[in-house]
């Protein structure tokens, strides 16, 4: 039998090769590392399975089991389980940093509201935000029924934020700090920019850019004249936290791109967007059905304020009816709309199974002469590892967005700037920084 030692192959019964996990491991070893801060709650339980084969007494950390168990093996998953769950309990918890906006702003001008009913443009119902917040401080499910909302559309799962993580660290130990216990060397959730900052005036230049290239293709922005005029303003603004070139410019090319390693390298779109897999059986060509281009939305004051108070305006995206490969920044939002929650990196996973990727070098598996990785650092093991992640992910993150910074969203930036633009700016105590107010962004988007 011919055997490879790649993800496909370790999927079923491959047997990895070591000649082959030699080649190119620098790159797997950090995707590796990677995957190990994902997915620390996983394995660290693996981990403490090997260390703990000898240990079956019937205590772990003090803890005393009852006389009635006496099963060896149910004992020493006793003693991992309290080991484990004491390790994380060391873990500090960090300090919980806001930008202050919500105290600021008297009229939560600056907070996230949606949902909750509004009375004008940007401006919350002032009882009915005291319901929303009563039910954050409480986490009583009664509170949250008696919070006053705006129409039908309901809040999206505030609750989630107050669910234990019972694999990794719990959403409370992220904060404004770095997390060395979970191979986060800096800070992990830092404050947003508060409202009125030069910060958040860029963010808001970058973002009305974005807007006005989204239906421009990536390979076309270094011909493009309005991404050449993003990249000159952009590169003019201090606070601007995208990557530059060497000499401190932004290029086209480097527009809205992440500050990752490997973000900068190679075309806009991923391999992993476009070439063709397999879920299982099933062929995946990539291609997907996009919204069309030149119909926006929420861009009159009756339409944005309907969506903030979560009343259905009764207008539906329209699709774009031809089937392409994500191309553009509307592509790419109508992705994002509509994917699984763990989409783009299992999709990612099952094309590293297409094209024969070779697993980390550092798979306990590699080199065996008899046995290969299945349930246990093998194909079903990295699939369910892919997934879980995501849930452990989005209920901390939900912590934060619900009971830590209630940042409000991008569309509520823009309606602070209309309202201000339009001579209205009174009725709001939140401003905005003269960055984004006199940018060339804000002129072409108006």
């Amino acid at each position: 039998m011919n055997q490879k030692n790649t993800v496909a192959d370790v999927t079923e019964t491959g047997n990895p090769s070591t000649n082959n996990a030699a080649k190119g491991s620098s790159r797997r070893k950090f995707l590796g590392q990677v995957g190990a801060a994902l997915t620390g709650g996983v394995l660290l339980g693996k981990a403490s399975l090997a260390s703990a084969q000898s240990d079956a007494s019937g205590t772990a950390d003090g803890v005393q089991l009852p006389d009635s168990v006496i099963d060896p093996r149910v004992k020493k998953s006793f003693a991992i389980r309290v080991g484990t769950a004491t390790k994380e309990a060391l873990i500090p918890v960090p300090p919980h940093t806001t930008n202050g906006d919500e105290e600021r702003y008297p009229d939560k001008s600056g907070t996230y509201t949606k949902g909750i009913l509004q009375d004008g443009i940007d401006l919350v119902n002032f009882n009915a935000y005291q319901t929303f917040k009563r039910a954050l401080n409480s986490g009583r499910d009664a509170d949250f029924e008696n919070i006053i909302i705006g129409g039908t559309r309901t809040l999206n799962d505030p609750q989630g934020g107050l669910a234990f993580a019972l694999e990794g660290s719990d959403a409370v130990q992220f904060g404004n700090a770095p997390s060395p216990a979970n191979q986060e060397n800096v800070i992990v959730v830092a404050p947003a920019p508060a409202v009125a900052s030069e910060a958040y005036g860029t963010e808001l230049v970058e973002m009305y850019w974005a807007s006005l290239l989204r239906d421009v293709a990536f390979t076309d922005y270094a011909s493009n004249e309005i991404a050449g005029q993003a990249a000159r303003e952009l590169s003019g603004m201090p606070t601007y936290a995208g990557p530059r070139n060497s000499n401190g410019r932004v290029t086209p090319n480097l527009l809205f791109r992440g500050p990752y390693p490997g973000d900068t390298v190679g075309p806009y779109i991923s391999q992993f967007y476009l070439i063709p897999t397999f879920l299982g059986a099933q062929e995946m060509n990539q291609q997907m059905l996009t919204y069309a281009s030149g119909v926006d939305y929420m861009t009159d004051p009756t339409t944005f304020q309907q969506v903030q108070n979560g009343i259905d305006t009764g207008l539906r995206n329209q699709l774009d009816p031809q089937p392409r490969y994500a191309h553009d920044g509307r592509g790419l939002g109508a992705y994002t709309h509509l994917d699984v929650l763990y989409q783009a990196y299992f999709t990612a996973y099952m094309v590293l199974g297409t094209i024969g990727a070779p697993v980390n070098p550092g798979n306990p598996y590699v080199g065996s002469r008899t046995q290969n990785g299945f349930g246990t650092f093998g194909g079903p093991d990295f699939a369910a590892a892919i997934t879980a992640v995501a849930g452990l992910a989005i209920n901390n993150v939900w912590y934060q967005k619900w009971y830590i910074h209630l940042r409000h969203r991008p569309e509520s930036g823009g309606a602070i700037l209309r309202q201000i633009l339009t001579g209205s700016g009174g009725t709001l105590d939140a401003t905005l920084n003269d960055n984004v107010l006199n940018s060339r962004a804000v002129q072409s988007s108006f």
